[in-house]
């Protein structure tokens, strides 16, 4: 795809981009590496490689705009401004995690920033921040929904039923697929009769578009134009990111991943970290010592989410039915 032009943005607002963006990638890593040496229990999904998805849509939404996420859901939640030692404490299993050690990676939600929550069902969200654009639209604040989903969640009901429900009510809301090209193991090739998932949109009446999801400042131009058109009452919009996860399906020692090795390699080589820092560097926005510094404050943020979730107690035997409201 072609590339995109710079945002009107002030350079500090794009290098926080990029702070962001790092953000995720080291806090990914961090988790990845110690869910394999056994500290973080559960299941991990990489968000690496995806992440100009999470910080170009969540760029343009201020605190009061509602997201929700999928089982990869760790960017969307960097993005939208989650506490990275409460963050880690949940996938540590600790007390003082997001759902007090007990939800693990895939639950994480932080209502007070408009993160309504990671969601281990594949398209168990769509429906719920449906409600909250219905919700937004009642409360007449201009304030918009975003949904964040895969493009195997794009095949189940719930992703029909909402986009003709937000179209029909005209639902101030962004349904933002991303397209790594794969379902767990199974391509979207096998599985798609059509090649774009924003094809879809037409059926709905409402606008369909395709972004190169490696590059956040074309997800910040498509995600900007859809909030304008959500706030002033034109209704939904479907945004196809075409990205790709760097990473097998899940962090599990001894999976086998069905993806060739010069398709994750090409991708690789369109690494959207690695894009934006040379446009910065072109624009004069940023030097090695202003890298240096960025990735130092990075790490120093990700030890101290560590170190926060390792001294911090793990939940009671006695607490595990706590905040249980049905059985």
């Amino acid at each position: 795809m072609p590339m995109s032009l710079s945002p009107n943005l002030p350079p500090d607002k794009q290098r926080e981009m990029l702070r962001q963006m790092l953000t995720i990638r080291r806090f990914e890593e961090r988790a990845s590496a110690d869910y394999l040496a056994g500290k973080i229990y559960g299941v991990v999904h990489s968000y690496i490689g995806e992440e100009a998805v999470a910080v170009g849509v969540c760029s343009t939404l201020d605190r009061g705009g509602r997201i929700i996420s999928t089982h990869r859901g760790h960017g969307h939640c960097i993005a939208k401004g989650a506490d990275l030692n409460r963050m880690m404490a949940e996938l540590y299993g600790r007390q003082t995690g997001y759902c007090k050690g007990k939800g693990g990676s895939m639950h994480i939600a932080d209502f007070g920033i408009g993160m309504l929550g990671a969601n281990g069902i594949v398209a168990g969200g769509i429906s719920i921040i449906t409600g909250a654009g219905l919700a937004a639209q009642m409360e007449g604040k201009g304030g918009v929904a975003v949904s964040f989903f895969g493009d195997g969640a794009s095949n189940a009901g719930p992703f029909h039923e909402c986009l003709n429900i937000a179209a029909a009510w005209k639902l101030p809301m962004l349904y933002v697929c991303e397209n790594n090209g794969w379902a767990a193991q199974t391509s979207a090739a096998a599985t798609h009769a059509m090649g774009d998932v924003a094809g879809r949109a037409a059926g709905y009446g409402i606008p369909g578009v395709v972004v190169d999801g490696n590059d956040v400042f074309a997800v910040h131009q498509a995600a900007n134009a859809a909030v304008e058109r959500a706030r002033a009452g034109d209704g939904p919009t479907l945004i196809e990111c075409k990205t790709y996860r760097w990473r097998a399906h899940t962090e599990r020692k001894g999976q086998v991943d069905p993806r060739d090795r010069a398709e994750v390699e090409a991708w690789m080589r369109q690494d959207p970290i690695a894009l934006l820092e040379r446009r910065l560097r072109d624009q004069g926005q940023l030097d090695d010592a202003g890298l240096r510094a960025m990735e130092g404050e990075v790490m120093g943020a990700i030890e101290a989410a560590v170190a926060f979730a390792e001294a911090s107690p793990h939940p009671l035997p006695e607490q595990a039915t706590d905040d249980v409201f049905a059985a």
